[in-house]
């Protein structure tokens, strides 16, 4: 008999807490997401992260440790290898990456990437360098105003994105390049994990901004997820902010978009009060990693996690009593660290609900994976088998 009957699993984008043990092949050796950030900035004020167990967890200035912690708390490990948006969801739903997603960080893409995607699209591209997404189009915009060549360009992570004045390239203009970029990008040699629209707005470099109608195209998961057999159980899988995305819009049943971490938050509160859904509600929220991570913002950071942690009060009011609420993250994103990737790191995990007992620390876990297969668990009624190559539940840790 399954013991919830809604599982809320947010995500925090980049929120890491403390380097991996094989931090060092990434070059990440000392990151810590949490504890770099909350010293840097003096302390971080979650009350309501703090009452969870989060201080439990790891030393982070500003969290106190608490004996009557009303969540289960430890921390996660991840297999995969990588450290990007990707590679942590998927591993979440089951499946490991053996092999890192190619990135092109040092030369850009190739030229004969580049010019097949001129040909197929009859566009011109500027740029094709690693860059930060908002310095690149303050560098290169009024020239993509006076030329309509697209902005094209990396990062450490496995992606190619392209920036488009949104009054100079239509949207569903952009959206087609990048459509076709994706499709190209499907060969061996070009193959990364994501295609991303990066639209703008402004008339010169000093007013330029991004706008929310950003889209992502990432490969297709390999496998069969754990998204995939809720499905199979008639189960709703709603993923809102950019999961759909992240799994293709495999095993989603409904997608819901959202401009913000604030606006992601007001719709999942508004999903539990309504008592929508029967199955899993899946957010990301990506402000912690694209607003402040890859911009090393720890003042921002620390504002973004003060207020996900009072919107996060709102939404333990809402939870019905046969309601589960994880929270965790996907990878580290060190905003005192060097350069402006990712970092490879432990993530946290909180597990809320109002009807357990003794909530305490657990031991850490060794997979993300074991998040996905403790939901699929808890709605394995039939006890169906599901032959994961990883994950491992603990549903019977959390009573």
């Amino acid at each position: 008999m399954k013991k919830y009957n809604r599982v809320f699993l947010i995500v925090l984008d980049s929120v890491g807490i403390g380097a991996l043990e094989d931090a060092n092949e990434y070059g990440d050796l000392g990151a810590n997401t949490l504890c770099n950030l909350a010293q840097k900035v003096g302390g971080l004020n979650l009350p309501n992260l703090q009452n969870m167990g989060l201080g439990n967890i790891a030393n982070i200035k500003g969290v106190r440790s608490v004996n009557n912690q009303i969540a289960y708390s430890t921390k996660c490990g991840e297999l995969s290898k990588g450290k990007d948006t990707i590679t942590g969801h998927w591993e979440m739903a089951g499946i490991l990456i053996k092999e890192p997603f190619k990135v092109f960080t040092q030369n850009g893409f190739p030229k004969e990437l580049i010019d097949e995607l001129k040909e197929k699209t009859g566009h011109n591209f500027i740029g094709n360098i690693s860059a930060s997404g908002t310095k690149i189009i303050e560098d290169l915009g009024e020239e993509h105003l006076n030329t309509k060549s697209l902005i094209l360009y990396t990062s450490a992570d496995s992606v190619l994105q392209i920036a488009a004045n949104e009054e100079i390239i239509p949207l569903e203009e952009l959206y087609r390049v990048c459509e076709i970029a994706r499709e190209i990008t499907l060969k061996e040699e070009y193959k990364v994990g994501r295609i991303i629209a990066r639209p703008f707005i402004g008339s010169n470099k000093d007013n330029f901004k991004r706008t929310s109608n950003r889209k992502d195209y990432a490969l297709n998961p390999p496998a069969k997820t754990v998204l995939d057999a809720l499905c199979e159980k008639n189960l709703d899988v709603v993923g809102i902010g950019k999961i759909g995305d992240i799994y293709s819009y495999q095993g989603i049943t409904k997608s819901i978009k959202s401009k913000s971490n604030q606006e992601g938050m007001d719709q999942t509160i508004s999903i539990a009060k309504d008592g929508l859904y029967n199955g899993l509600v899946f957010l990301n929220l990506v402000d912690f990693d694209a607003l402040y991570g890859h911009r090393r913002n720890a003042n921002g950071y620390k504002d973004a996690l003060e207020s996900f942690d009072c919107q996060l009060g709102d939404l333990v009011k809402e939870l019905k009593e046969d309601d589960l609420l994880i929270i965790t993250a996907d990878h580290g994103n060190d905003p005192t660290f060097k350069g402006t990737d990712h970092t490879r790191e432990y993530v946290p995990v909180l597990a809320y609900s109002k009807v357990l007992s003794k909530p305490k620390e657990i031991p850490t876990l060794k997979s993300m994976a074991d998040l996905g297969i403790t939901i699929l668990d808890n709605f394995n009624e039939e006890k169906d088998n599901y032959n994961f190559e990883i994950g491992k539940t603990f549903l019977n840790k959390i009573q």
